[in-house]
């Protein structure tokens, strides 16, 4: 039967395309659900499209008979539907980039489509059991590891060069701070001097608002905010 189902004919190709509907439904089902600009719609397109090109390879070789590379076409899917994935993703702030894992679902759906497309129905099965869990039960377990690490940007403004030294230390000894550079100063005024950190350490329990209290106690600090 799977033999069958392999072989280029009106119920393989109507099958084909039901899974497609299916398994991109699915995957953009949670997409949906988490307010994500490509959902259910846009996966089941996407995985419909990707099963269609590849279906149109094969039956340009095995139907119409020409001598050219089944895959060609659906080889362009590929790096085709980047561009559909870059518009998922947006960058909000220095640590706060969403849209990766719908971009990453859209090329993982249409690799699957395009495996669907070729017949190859335990690859497609697979990814699709894979691809599922990773967007509706792996997300949690990384929602739980992630969120036990505080990351955020810290701006300190601080009245003098002559502090840059102390400043830094503090941050590196009491924060753990990493990428800290000096900036000028978002104030304007003159002779005060701007410091940038990423704070990221696991050990960091504060949030930026706390941290933000505690570092305007020290004399030598103007203020100090959440760089974004």
């Amino acid at each position: 039967m799977l033999e069958y189902l392999r072989d280029f004919n009106l119920l393989s190709i109507t099958l084909r395309l039901v899974f497609s509907m299916l398994v991109g439904g699915a995957i953009g089902l949670e997409r949906g659900r988490q307010g994500r600009a490509a959902g259910m719609r846009t996966h089941i397109l996407v995985c419909i499209g990707a099963t269609l090109t590849t279906m149109i390879g094969l039956f340009a070789t095995q139907i119409l008979g020409y001598s050219s590379d089944p895959m060609r076409i659906s080889a362009q899917v590929i790096s085709g539907i980047g561009f559909l994935g870059v518009g998922t993703i947006l960058t909000k702030g220095r640590f706060q980039i969403t849209g990766l894992t719908t971009a990453a679902g859209l090329w993982a759906t249409a690799a699957i489509g395009l495996a669907l497309g070729a017949g190859f129905y335990e690859g497609a099965l697979i990814s699709f059991i894979i691809a599922f869990l990773a967007v509706t039960v792996f997300h949690k377990i990384e929602f739980k590891v992630s969120h036990k690490q505080t990351r955020f940007g810290i701006y300190v403004e601080i009245s003098s060069d002559a502090f840059v030294r102390s400043i830094i230390n503090h941050l590196v000894d009491e924060y753990s701070a990493t990428g800290i550079q000096v900036t000028s100063p978002r104030s304007g005024s003159a002779g005060n001097v701007g410091i940038e950190a990423n704070i990221s350490s696991p050990k960091n329990k504060l949030s930026p608002q706390e941290m933000s209290m505690q570092l305007e106690e020290l004399e030598y600090v103007i203020f100090a905010i959440e760089s974004v």
